[in-house]
């Protein structure tokens, strides 16, 4: 259970990074992260919205610490970990599931570089986070 709260904490933790990194004007990798549609951007994300995504990708890291220290949590506040990560798992698994049009697996819009990294990476790796958070959770005392 610690190792799999590890990973989850250091996949988050670098994900934070990196939504740190685009916000300061780094574009490496940018391109294909946001949707499109006929070859156009479906939203561009502002330095704001940027780094709100930061900051609640940093946050999805501190749960999983926590549910990795779960006995070092003070009692009062377990509840409200095992909350929060069964909160981020169906957050997670819904993001895999998609909107039915741009994102997610059941998505109609294909054939860009966002659509084929979202079928083989950012779908995937929701679908196995949110369920390694509620797997985590469900299984504390």
């Amino acid at each position: 259970m610690l190792t799999l709260s590890m990973i989850l904490a250091v996949t988050f933790a670098g994900l934070a990074y990196v939504h740190i990194y685009w916000a300061s004007d780094g574009d490496i990798g940018s391109r294909k992260v946001i949707p499109v549609n006929n070859g156009r951007p479906v939203f561009i994300p502002g330095v704001a919205e940027t780094l709100i995504v930061a900051l609640i990708l940093a946050c999805f890291s501190l749960v999983a610490l926590a549910l990795g220290f779960y006995g070092l949590i003070p009692v009062v506040l377990q509840p409200y970990v095992k909350a929060s990560a069964l909160a981020i798992g169906v957050v997670l698994i819904l993001r895999a599931t998609g909107d039915f049009k741009y994102v997610g697996f059941f998505k109609r819009v294909r054939g860009s570089s966002f659509a084929k990294y979202d079928d083989w990476l950012y779908s995937p790796f929701c679908l196995l986070a949110g369920s390694a958070y509620i797997f985590l959770a469900t299984g504390l005392p």
